[in-house]
């Protein structure tokens, strides 16, 4: 657990669009490219995460029209891990934070987003008593919700 790092188990698929994007433009880019959140960008640099949980939350409940933009309903600042970390320190940072989706980071550029899924997947594949201790927690905190 402690020798599995980040950038071994992130997903290189990430979107990333800019801050004036629509709701419908990001939402329908999300379909089509399979993900669960854009990272927003302001001139290239990562400023913010929008997330399928934000679209029910802050787009539906709350009625907002779809051409609002998507720096209307991010979440900043965005919390990030770098891809040297560990998936322990990652799943450590996003207990604290209470997230499920952790943009990865190098020289200022987003590469890749680590998910609670992903690390789940991960600690399902060996049998030691840290990941079994991660794998709880996230499930436990998952149930919670």
């Amino acid at each position: 657990m402690d020798n599995t790092f980040v950038n071994q188990v992130m997903s290189k698929n990430v979107l990333t669009s800019e801050k004036s994007t629509s709701l419908q433009d990001a939402a329908q880019e999300m379909k089509s490219r399979n993900v669960g959140c854009v990272i927003v960008t302001d001139k290239s640099k990562p400023i913010g995460i929008v997330t399928e949980r934000d679209f029910v939350t802050k787009v539906a409940a709350e009625g907002r029209p779809l051409f609002t933009e998507i720096s209307e309903v991010m979440s900043s600042p965005l919390i990030t891990v770098e891809p040297e970390e560990t998936i322990w320190e990652a799943s450590e940072i996003m207990k604290e934070k209470l997230i499920h989706k952790l943009p990865v980071i190098e020289n200022e550029q987003v590469i890749g987003v680590i998910t609670t899924s992903d690390i789940v997947r991960i600690s399902s594949v060996g049998s030691d008593s840290q990941m079994r201790k991660i794998c709880d927690q996230i499930l436990m905190r998952i149930k919670d919700e």
